[in-house]
């Protein structure tokens, strides 16, 4: 039943659900629709958070949330469009440490010198070394801000990014950059940091919803949902897809602005979308099994599924079916088809795939167990 009382709120707060782009998503309208339902004080778990739409889509309606990503850089996106920030103290905190901060040893290699100009380089390695380990709001969100800017296309008019000529919502390799850079001789243009981080963060931040109770997770979804203490109605997701395993590599140079190597991590072990066939049904199976464990009696799991062409292994229906039925915890009330994306990007099997061509996925809804 419905609760009239519980609306989304502040439409125009959603710039904050855009801070950064991240290849994996679904539709905000997703998540909002399917709490259409949800009541006042109702919890909300994404194992899979993203970047966080899920949790933004609570957040407009006044719902807790609690989300967990294996990703850091993931998770920092999600974690920004939590925190309630004045658009000033994010600038003020960026003038701090860029001001008192000691310079940092910027990494070595061509492509540093060929992605940014030197003295954006200088503060990007000051911002970097001062909000490692800071866990307050203005950091947070400022973050958040750094990670949408760090990257992307350069403008016409007033730059909004920090980098040469880059796509937003990946980093390019390095030695593909450089060769592309250098083959179009484009030198990195010295942007005014400062003034980048206020438009974003003004953007972002000027109006947005309501603060609600919730968290973000760094680190595997088993070993954090094993210590929480909340119990949750809801629990909407889109889990990794078999054979999407670029994502740290895609955020490699976003890692780095967090702390991480200065080259990308194509390390797949451990990963679920490495994983193939009855492996791949196991591991999720355990996934949703201690979902449930977190969850009240009757609570509601929604699933959003497909599949990558290049590592299609079975109808991603069945997968998900099977991984549902082995963890003995949920029955399946509906399946829905959820078509094909409208916008390039806006989902997992979109990633380079010819025009006209996708694999369809499902909305699955399934009821916790007694």
């Amino acid at each position: 039943m419905n609760d009239p009382t519980l609306k989304a709120r502040h439409p125009q707060a959603d710039a904050l659900n855009a801070i950064c782009p991240y290849w994996t998503m679904f539709p905000l309208s997703f998540p909002l629709g399917m709490l259409a339902d949800a009541r006042s004080g109702e919890w909300v778990l994404d194992p899979f958070c993203g970047r966080g739409t899920t949790l933004y889509a609570a957040r407009k309606l006044g719902l807790p949330a609690v989300g967990i990503d294996s990703n850091e850089v993931a998770a920092a996106i999600a974690a920004a469009k939590l925190v309630s920030v004045d658009p000033g103290s994010i600038v003020e905190l960026a003038e701090e440490i860029i001001a008192g901060g000691s310079a940092a040893a910027p990494p070595e290699g061509e492509f540093w010198h060929w992605c940014f100009g030197p003295r954006v380089l200088d503060v990007l390695c000051r911002l970097r070394a001062g909000l490692a380990h800071r866990g307050d709001a203005p950091a947070v969100a400022l973050r958040g801000v750094l990670m949408g800017a760090l990257h992307g296309p350069r403008n016409k008019g007033l730059p909004s990014y920090l980098s040469n000529q880059m796509p937003r919502t990946y980093a390019t390799k390095p030695k593909g950059a450089v060769s592309f850079w250098k083959a179009r001789d484009m030198r990195p243009v010295e942007v005014d940091v400062l003034a980048i981080i206020r438009r974003h963060a003004e953007r972002r931040y000027a109006s947005v919803p309501p603060r609600t109770r919730g968290a973000v997770y760094g680190g595997d979804a088993l070993t954090v949902m094993a210590r929480l203490r909340r119990r949750f109605t809801w629990v909407i997701t889109s889990p990794p897809y078999p054979g999407m395993v670029t994502y740290r590599p895609d955020g490699w140079l976003r890692g780095w602005l967090l702390g991480g190597s200065p080259a990308p991590d194509y390390n797949r072990d451990a990963q679920l979308g490495s994983m193939t066939g009855a492996r791949f049904v196991a591991g999720l199976a355990e996934i949703w099994a201690a979902a449930a464990r977190r969850c009240v009696p009757g609570a509601r799991l929604i699933v959003r599924f497909g599949a990558l062409p290049s590592a299609r292994r079975g109808e991603p229906e069945d997968l998900l079916l099977s991984s549902l039925e082995c963890s003995g915890a949920w029955k399946v009330a509906t399946i829905e088809d959820a078509g094909i994306p409208k916008r390039v990007g806006s989902r997992q099997v979109e990633q380079a795939l010819p025009a006209g061509t996708h694999v369809p996925e499902v909305d699955v809804v399934a009821i916790r167990r007694s």
